[in-house]
Order: structure tokens, then C-alpha cells, then sequence
């Protein structure tokens, strides 16, 4: 099975089952992937999938323990959820090399009538200061097609799962005065800033100028 189809049946029939029958299941399946990927592959995607794990854990406690922006629908984190995010950052790579070079912004500015929408609204405010966020990373960010196909890869994924109940994004967002959808409409916002962070570490972990990355990682 093509590693896209396996990542989105993961993504799509996971959160399925762990909000309808429990998580332990689906955490069992994906660990199991996970590692098997890992033992499969080469050094460099298992740098970059450690990588994945060292940012993308804390960051969801974060996120979801002391921040409470979002809230789980078993309270703490599900194990599944940090080597899902290595699942939708390859899914979102390997969607990036369909995405011709000119087309980044142009997908990313499709949002903008919806981003007015919700600040009008008073509903998302939070989408205005995240879709600047997201613009920034595809002007001046070293993979802008990844950036791109984050924002919606991220936004169905979210939609699905709010949807069915793994969680539910917090309407004021704490510390903040903002208001947020539920998901908020930019959430790919966070994921193109973990991508970044992953791909900068793993360019100075394997010695790569950054003006290279976005050649390496796309091909």
C-alpha cells in the first residue's frame, strides 16, 4: 500500500474508532506503523521522525494541559496523537510535490474571505493573526508547497476529528481575547510552524545549508 493511502486510512478510520470505541486500539496500530516505518527506512527520515516526536509532544501537552485551547475527549493526550503528526507531516510533504511552485499563496488566499468572515463575525478573530502567521511561512519559509498543503491537510484532518469528538477547540482562546472556531479555521497555522522547526533541526543536525532544504525535502 502507497505510504499517502495508508497515512490518510490511519488518519480517517483512527479517530473513527478511538472517538466512537476507545483509543487503545488506534494507538496500538499507529505506534506499530510508526515503528515499522522507522525500522524500514533510512537515517535520515528517522532523524526527522524523532524530530517529529521532540516538538510535537510538549507542544501538544502545551497546547492542550496548561494553555487549554483544545481539550481531549478522555482528557490527557492519546499516545497515537504524536506519531499522527509525523503521519500528516509526511502525507503533507509528499502532497507539496503535486503543488506547482506558483500556487502556495494562491491556496493560502483562498481562506482570506472566510478569515473576514469570522472576524466580522467576532467567531474565529484568531484566524486574522494565524493566516498573517501562515502567509509569513510561505513569503519567506524554505518550503512554502508544504506550508500550503499543511493549512488544509491540517483543517480537514481537525474538521474530522472535531466532528466526531476526539476534541474540541476552546471558542475564547486563553490568555488571549481571541475567539476560535471550533476547529479554529487557521489551525495549520501550528503545524506549519512544528514543520518548520523539524526541518530547521534536521538541517543542522545533518550539516545543510537551509537554502537546500526545500529541494532535499521536496524533491
Amino acid at each position: 500500500m502507497r505510504r499517502e493511502a495508508l497515512y490518510v486510512l490511519t488518519i480517517a478510520i483512527g479517530l473513527f474508532i478511538s472517538a466512537k470505541y476507545g483509543q487503545w486500539p488506534v494507538d496500538i496500530w499507529c505506534i506499530g506503523v510508526f515503528s515499522y516505518i522507522y525500522w524500514k527506512t533510512d537515517r535520515k527520515e528517522r532523524i526527522e521522525m524523532i524530530a517529529v516526536l521532540a516538538f510535537a509532544t510538549p507542544m501538544e501537552l502545551f497546547f492542550s494541559e496548561i494553555w487549554l485551547i483544545y481539550e481531549y475527549q478522555r482528557g490527557l493526550m492519546p499516545l497515537f496523537v504524536p506519531v499522527g503528526h509525523y503521519f500528516l507531516f509526511d502525507l503533507g510533504r509528499r502532497v507539496a510535490r503535486t503543488i506547482p511552485e506558483r500556487s502556495p499563496m494562491l491556496l493560502i488566499l483562498f481562506l482570506v474571505p472566510l478569515v473576514i468572515y469570522g472576524a466580522v463575525k467576532g467567531t474565529d478573530t484568531s484566524a486574522v493573526l494565524l493566516i498573517l502567521l501562515t502567509l509569513g511561512f510561505v513569503q519567506w519559509g524554505p518550503e512554502p508547497r508544504l506550508y500550503a498543503s499543511m493549512v488544509w491537510l491540517a483543517l480537514f484532518m481537525e474538521l474530522w476529528g472535531t466532528y466526531l469528538g476526539n476534541w474540541e477547540w476552546a471558542a475564547n482562546v486563553p490568555w488571549t481575547g481571541l475567539t476560535a472556531w471550533n476547529p479554529p479555521l487557521l489551525v495549520g497555522a501550528f503545524y506549519c510552524f512544528g514543520d518548520l522547526l523539524v526541518n530547521l533541526s534536521v538541517a543542522k543536525f545533518e550539516g545543510q545549508p537551509m537554502s537546500e532544504v526545500d529541494h532535499d525535502i521536496l524533491g
